[in-house]
């Protein structure tokens, strides 16, 4: 091996131009380590670097490698320009696989459950339901085939209602105006649902888009719920035959998913409430969102963004000492504001170990809800924006799905919100967002 001072330019130059002919994205310290490696020559990097620079055998005389070594040595001798586009196309595989995996889990999901839908043609798939013969449609949705009500598997903590379809528990509180304060467990049981409430319906907003039906985002959600221990609390709730609410347009809530395909400029709402175990007691996790499908028209853009706000609104006053019946007033000024109207006939709700409890959280102005907050407290705020001056609603033969009266879009957002004695935390946040205020993404919601 000849030293460094031994190493004439000429026999360098000629080392230097093999290696480089034969890998040209070489930088300094690759093409100094293959030299090293040969044991031909025994040269050293500050010289190769050099010598390299001096015969224009570097990106902008030795840029390249600075940078590369600037960036913490990652990457070797890339640029960074370089660096960072190796960057990109790592997230962008890592994101690839992500979503391959995702894909197949809902492929084998949809496989699995096949049996719900089998040997329904795809005409009786789209047939309108017995039970709406002669019904005056307010809007032009259509209901499509509701396929059978699933069970759910033992080993998975059920509410009184699952059974029964009678949700005991709760009617027998109505009256009660108290309002239980959680705190240490019990706190921690409704952050641990409001976690699964907030993955199951990821799972199903990621799933939905065009030409997916609300048959197969129940299946989806189905799973998802049982794949975290939880029961989809929508089932068998006063004979809810399914595990989400899924309400397209002019559906204000409580929409039963059918076999119609999703259709683009389609708004789709979707409520997810879960029920889990925490320390040997369960919690019901509530939370909805409004999501575009495709492209949508500027009238439904307003209006979902709308409903966002008038969620914000409320979140923005919720903390010890406020009155519950003044979020209502927050949530219609709004909505005024942007020529939209608050849906009267429902409300926000406590929740806890009982799906729907005391207190009542009307989302209109001058309302008389009774109560306080206080630190402890668990409730949702879920207001239901209409688009125009009509809050009116009315109700499906089906006796769930609640539509606007002029049949105009309608729009909501949810959360369970925890009061703290600072403030309020969302308990069913999105993952890395803000858990103390909301704020508008419109990525989030887009599909």
């Amino acid at each position: 091996m000849s030293a460094d001072a031994e190493v004439t330019a000429e026999a360098l130059l000629e080392a230097i131009k093999v290696i480089k002919a034969e890998n040209p994205d070489f930088g300094v310290k690759r093409v100094w380590a293959t030299l090293k490696e040969s044991k031909c020559m025994e040269v050293s990097e500050k010289r190769v670097k050099k010598f390299m620079q001096e015969n224009g055998l570097t990106e902008s005389s030795g840029a390249a490698d600075g940078a590369g070594e600037v960036a913490g040595g990652e990457g070797g001798d890339l640029t960074a320009e370089q660096l960072k586009k190796k960057k990109a196309n790592a997230k962008k595989k890592e994101k690839d696989k992500e979503k391959a995996v995702f894909d197949e889990w809902c492929k084998k999901v949809l496989s699995e459950t096949a049996h719900q839908v089998g040997g329904v043609s795809a005409e009786k798939m789209m047939a309108m339901p017995y039970a709406f013969t002669n019904y005056e449609f307010s809007g032009p949705l259509r209901p499509a085939f509701v396929t059978p009500q699933v069970t759910v598997p033992e080993g998975i903590p059920k509410p009184d209602y699952a059974e029964t379809s009678d949700p005991v528990s709760e009617r027998d509180m109505r009256g009660n105006h108290s309002v239980d304060a959680k705190e240490g467990d019990e706190a921690d049981g409704m952050r641990l649902a409001g976690k699964m409430g907030r993955e199951v319906i990821d799972v199903a907003g990621r799933f939905l888009k065009v030409g997916v039906t609300g048959d197969e985002i129940d299946r989806v959600v189905h799973a998802a719920s049982l794949e975290r221990k939880c029961y989809p609390s929508p089932l068998n709730y006063y004979r809810f035959p399914k595990s989400v609410c899924v309400s397209p347009n002019e559906v204000i809530c409580h929409g039963i998913p059918d076999c119609r395909p999703i259709e683009d400029g389609d708004i789709i709402n979707l409520d997810v409430t879960v029920y889990v175990e925490y320390k040997g007691k369960c919690y019901h996790g509530d939370l909805n969102e409004t999501y575009f499908v495709g492209k949508c028209d500027e009238e439904s853009v307003k209006l979902v963004k709308c409903a966002y706000d008038c969620l914000k609104a409320a979140c923005d006053m919720i903390k010890p000492g406020t009155m519950y019946r003044d979020l209502g007033s927050s949530i219609a000024q709004v909505a005024a504001q942007n020529s939209c109207s608050v849906v009267k006939g429902y409300c926000g709700h406590g929740i806890g170990t009982l799906f729907h409890t005391a207190p009542n959280v009307p989302h209109y102005k001058k309302n008389k809800a009774v109560g306080i907050m206080r630190p402890g407290h668990t409730f949702t705020v879920e207001p239901m924006i209409n688009l125009g001056a009509s809050w009116a609603d009315t109700t499906w033969p089906d006796n769930w799905t609640a539509v606007t009266k002029d049949g105009r879009r309608s729009a909501q957002f949810e959360h369970t919100f925890l009061v703290t004695e600072t403030g309020v935390e969302i308990l069913t946040a999105r993952q890395g967002a803000s858990r103390t205020e909301m704020s508008w993404d419109l990525g989030a919601i887009q599909r």
